[in-house]
């Protein structure tokens, strides 16, 4: 008898654990959708915040770096510090104190409440955005290519999303409407992360020394995963911003304001591919391939089509360019799986940078030249992240090979 009940005691305790699991991955996606909404719907209403608080331009230019500060600031911190911290009552905290700001966002009587209620959001995102990535990576050690792919793709869900939620809100009386909406569904998912377990993990995070950040930085997976998102992060953050600017030009009145809600809505199809080829053929094989056909994709749109054949180019980058990022975050943390939050944190920092940086960079050309001029340029950067992958793959199988000969001449 006792032999049994043990088995039994111990094979009910698994799968409570790998019930918890899978409620934390859901919230976790379910969230990570909510965040690409907000991240979009900060855009779609700017025009409206003009008029609604009468605020010259250079004051609406604020609004995105104010949810930029405190959210590179607190994913650094919070991501550095992945092995020490209590996961579940950060992340609850996270979403907590996200619902609330977002819910100020709505309820904020002036412009610049508005902007500090969104700095407290920015950094409350960054704590939540500091623990789920390298938790899925210990949920799911040998799968993150896959999971990490699936994960942005609940991003993109809610990028694509988030302008008709303002369309919807602004029919229905007010842009408030869509931060209070938004606001609610994150406070329902900071209860449910209260009420979980702990998660359980199949790998342990560990802490990170200040020279253990120093080597860890000078790894080549790590280094060409932050170069890689230097380059395509800018390009993404530039067609975030001016991709609906030049298309006015290029397409058909109606069409212009379709061409960014159909980019990320590809990503959702281009996401879920990945991460499905991801472990069949490697990600740098798989990334080589994905640049190696955005190169002449983005060509293509930019440079030769016109008319309503840039719609069909938007939508074969979006496919394209949607598994780069979660593809290369897979690749470095496969090679140093217990620093994954600091991994992820440094991820976030650079491309937070670039989002932001290109798009500026975007707009003295436009102010100089135009907007096609300035999406031309951005051919510059995807052609050097198929470089980067490249030379990261000559590296990888370089130190593969040293590797099986290492092995050989131990057995011999």
């Amino acid at each position: 008898m006792s032999g049994p009940s043990a088995g039994g005691s111990g094979g009910d305790e698994a799968a409570a654990e790998a019930r918890n699991r899978r409620l934390w991955t859901v919230a976790i996606f379910l969230t990570m959708a909510c965040t690409g909404a907000v991240m979009q719907v900060r855009g779609a209403v700017l025009p409206t915040l003009e008029g609604y608080f009468t605020v010259p331009e250079w004051q609406l230019g604020l609004v995105a770096p104010a949810g930029t500060v405190g959210y590179l600031l607190v994913i650094l911190a919070v991501g550095s510090s992945a092995g020490r911290v209590d996961a579940r009552r950060f992340i609850a905290g996270g979403a907590f104190l996200t619902a609330g700001a977002l819910l100020a966002m709505g309820l904020s009587p002036s412009f610049p409440v508005f902007l500090a209620a969104l700095v407290v959001q920015g950094g409350a995102v960054g704590v939540f955005r500091a623990l789920d990535r390298p938790l899925l990576s210990h949920f799911y050690p040998s799968q993150r290519g896959r999971v990490y792919n699936r994960y942005d793709a609940t991003w993109a869900v809610g990028a694509a999303l988030g302008p008709l939620a303002v369309v919807l809100a602004l029919r229905a009386g007010s842009w408030r409407l869509v931060y209070g909406a938004v606001g609610l569904a994150v406070l329902a998912l900071a209860v449910v992360f209260q009420s979980l377990r702990s998660p359980a993990v199949e790998s342990d995070e560990e802490p990170l020394t200040r020279s253990d950040l120093a080597e860890l930085v000078r790894r080549p997976e790590v280094l060409a995963l932050l170069a890689a998102l230097f380059f395509v992060t800018g390009v993404e953050g530039g067609l975030f911003t001016w991709l609906p600017y030049y298309a006015r030009a290029e397409l058909p009145a109606g069409w212009a304001e379709l061409t960014l809600t159909a980019m990320l809505v590809a990503y959702i199809p281009g996401r879920f591919a990945c991460g499905a080829l991801t472990d069949r053929l490697g990600p740098l094989t798989l990334l080589l391939g994905v640049l190696g056909l955005l190169v002449p994709a983005f060509a293509f749109t930019f440079f030769v089509a016109d008319g309503l054949a840039v719609l069909g180019g938007v939508v074969a980058i979006g496919l394209l360019i949607s598994g780069v990022f979660p593809t290369m975050m897979a690749y470095a943390t496969d090679a140093v799986p217990e620093h994954s939050g600091p991994v992820n944190a440094l991820a976030s920092a650079v491309s937070s940078v670039s989002v932001g940086g290109v798009p500026a960079v975007m707009g003295v050309v436009v102010g100089g030249a135009d907007a096609a001029t300035a999406m031309r340029l951005l051919f510059v950067p995807v052609v050097a992240a198929l470089g980067v992958v490249s030379l990261a793959r000559v590296a990888q199988g370089r130190r593969d090979a040293r590797a099986a000969s290492g092995s050989t001449t131990g057995d011999d």
